[in-house]
């Protein structure tokens, strides 16, 4: 026996109408992209669900351990290959059923003969794999409607396929079918979740992060790197883009007054967000603010910072609580990196009074004493740009 196949079950897939297609194809190529790494990997995609094939047992290893954080899938199984005969149907049973947890859970078989020449009928083979599996599991009960545990047989021409574990999927849709969206990246807590938040509705994402040396160091610089190629495991690939900020930062602290320098300094990275916005074909900015966090967060703060674009800017994070987002951060494993002690640009010139409720008049009063297209372009033009995930280069002991 072996396992080299699962089955996927679409989600909200199932409910798109005529562009059904175009969602499937989509998921087809993020799987491949995931993927990219495993040689003869085979994708057979249907209406209602994918198989996925892989050459050998390891790989099919490497595919259960990632699946998971792809968007799309409600769920998937392992489908393990079996002979034929009833009692290698049998052993396989017994090898699936091992795996799981049986205590107090309700069984059942359900048996598909689509090969009409095997000699044995369906309810013959749920008899004998379903009491032999009864016989050595008997914590099971048996239960026709809704069992905790379903032993599928499909007989084929060549083998039978069976399979019981229900692996659960992110869900949401596949990244790309929503469109492409410019994430602010700053290294914190935050924006990391709200771009997940987006990855999960379908959202491509291009990162954006705001870099001013020597204030904030090439640590702070990695720990936003991380971060990165964290959210590039959700079946896409992703370009950072690292604006250079000092100059641009420091003209602001000196032409606006202290208390409503983060007000200007947020504004200052939308005008930038929008220049880079039309150079990546995004549609939308998205930030990771939470209303009421901070002082940049109130409403009249956000009506301030809003007022500088006609961009759309997407808040997945706006109502929820701190703890939630905190236990988000920790599900999809950016929390760590998030926690580092490497202030980024925000952190380490945040006044010690800042305004919570700025006049936008006032704001724009300050910032006409100097022109600032010229250092924003400035920063546009100068800024670097990273693709993840990143390729590991090969050490010459890996040559060895």
């Amino acid at each position: 026996m072996k396992t080299t196949q699962v089955l996927v079950r679409y989600g909200e897939l199932s409910t798109k109408g005529r562009n059904r297609n175009s969602f499937i194809g989509r998921l087809r190529d993020n799987i491949r992209q995931t993927f990219s790494d495993l040689e003869n990997l085979h994708i057979k995609s249907e209406r209602d669900r994918m198989f996925i094939t892989a050459a050998d047992e390891k790989d099919m290893e490497q595919v259960i351990n990632r699946l998971p954080n792809v968007f799309g899938i409600q769920s998937f199984s392992p489908v393990t290959e079996s002979g034929l005969s009833i009692e290698e149907m049998k052993n396989t049973a017994m090898s699936i059923v091992g795996k799981m947890d049986t205590a107090g859970k309700t069984f059942k078989v359900s048996v598909k003969r689509a090969n009409k020449n095997f000699p044995h009928e369906k309810p013959e083979i749920m008899h004998e794999v379903g009491s032999h599996v009864l016989r050595n599991f008997p914590e099971l009960s048996v239960q026709m409607k809704k069992p905790d545990i379903e032993l599928k047989v499909e007989i084929r021409e060549k083998a039978a396929y069976m399979m019981a574990e229900v692996i659960q999927g992110a869900a949401g849709l596949p990244v790309g079918a929503g469109g492409k969206a410019l994430l602010m990246l700053s290294g914190g807590i935050d924006s990391p979740v709200a771009g997940y938040h987006m990855l999960k509705r379908g959202v491509r994402l291009e990162l954006i992060h705001f870099f001013s040396p020597p204030f904030t160091n090439d640590r702070a610089k990695e720990k936003v790197f991380d971060l990165a190629e964290k959210l590039s495991q959700f079946g896409s690939s992703i370009k950072l883009h690292v604006i250079p900020f000092t100059k641009l930062q420091q003209e602001v602290h000196k032409q606006v007054p202290d208390n409503m320098t983060m007000t200007s300094t947020r504004r200052m990275m939308m005008r930038i967000a929008d220049e880079v916005l039309k150079e990546t074909n995004s549609k939308a900015i998205i930030t990771g603010e939470s209303l009421g966090q901070v002082a940049s967060q109130t409403l009249e703060s956000l009506q301030a910072i809003n007022a500088v674009t006609t961009t759309p800017i997407l808040r997945p994070l706006i109502a929820l609580d701190k703890l939630d987002i905190i236990g988000t951060a920790q599900k999809i494993d950016t929390y760590d990196i998030s926690i580092r002690p490497y202030e980024d640009c925000c952190t380490i010139f945040t006044p010690a009074n800042p305004k919570t409720k700025p006049k936008l008049d006032k704001v724009e009063y300050y910032e006409n004493f100097v022109s600032f297209d010229e250092m924003i372009q400035e920063a546009v033009d100068q800024r670097e740009i990273i693709q993840f995930p990143r390729v590991k280069e090969n050490t010459f002991e890996d040559l060895l």
